[in-house]
């Protein structure tokens, strides 16, 4: 797809240069994006845990649910315990994962691709995030491009263009149409568009 005069490009590539999702993913894309954006899509990426701030930590709820990490480095291990070795590192700050299973301070996680393992309950915030359209992300492939809407609905106009891949900040969702932001930018997304919330779950 090709850019838009008027319309900001949030691209996961110009962002994660030299970075990964996790040790077994590189990052995808190649696309224009407005300046300002940019560096707040930046401050998105490495996470308030390198400016100083502190993340909320995730509220204890049963499992399943949606949590993100507070940290750019998470070793994932193999069992609930510093004795279990590490299956791989996640190097995502904001990136949502799914919490499916709990023992005393660990936590199992499972991230967009299905992958699981268990981590540290600390290492985990209460802000809600999720990536868009993960599915979609392809290695040495151009990631397509979601449009932001300015309403929750499929003709209100388009206010931005993202890249799949991208980690939005989810505000609310009403089970069909989600409000996020993505740097500066904010708008509306179809829920199912979304990988952090789950078909029909409202948000406020």
């Amino acid at each position: 797809m090709s850019p838009k005069p008027g319309l900001c490009y949030a691209s996961v590539g110009s962002v994660y240069a030299g970075m990964v999702m996790h040790e077994r993913m590189s990052g995808p894309g190649r696309a224009a994006m407005c300046a300002p954006a940019l560096a707040a899509l930046l401050s998105v990426a490495i996470g308030s845990s390198a400016s100083g701030q502190t993340q909320p930590s995730a509220p204890s709820q049963a499992a399943p649910r949606f949590a993100s990490l507070k940290s750019d480095r998470v070793n994932v291990r193999r069992g609930p315990g510093p004795e279990h070795g590490i299956e791989w590192v996640f190097r995502r700050a904001g990136l949502p994962v799914e919490v499916i299973a709990e023992s005393e301070v660990w936590r199992r996680v499972r991230d967009s691709e299905g992958s699981s393992g268990w981590i540290l309950a600390s290492l985990l915030s209460g802000r809600r995030t999720a990536l868009v359209e993960p599915w979609d992300v392809k290695p040495n492939v151009p990631p397509p491009h979601v449009a932001l809407k300015a309403e929750g609905r499929d003709n209100a106009g388009n206010v931005a263009q993202v890249e799949a891949g991208v980690i939005a900040n989810v505000r609310s969702c009403d089970g069909r149409w989600c409000f996020v932001g993505i740097g500066e930018i904010s708008g509306y997304i179809e829920q199912r568009r979304l990988w952090g919330v789950y078909k029909g779950e409202t948000v406020k």
